[in-house]
């Protein structure tokens, strides 16, 4: 594991990791991982290190999406999967 990039290169970056897009949204990591595993966030993973990578833009605003259909709509995670 590298060494932990700084707020303003995360902020700044295309890519981020799942740790990074955890400090940059304050959704909890396993939350995250859920939802990656339900394919309600797209990634990119590197074939041999098996790297998940976020485009930190996209998966920011997916992320402030469903934050939104659960809380404000209050809609269940598998009506959010329909929807998305």
């Amino acid at each position: 594991m590298g060494r932990k990039r700084s707020l303003d290169k995360i902020s700044s970056s295309e890519y981020v990791s799942i740790s990074e897009l955890v400090e940059l949204s304050g959704v909890r990591y396993s939350t995250i991982k859920y939802y990656t595993e339900e394919d309600m966030i797209s990634f990119e993973q590197e074939d041999i290190r098996l790297t998940r990578r976020y485009p930190r833009e996209l998966a920011l605003k997916r992320l402030e999406e469903i934050r939104v259909m659960k809380e404000e709509e209050g809609l269940t995670i598998k009506q959010i999967k329909e929807k998305l």
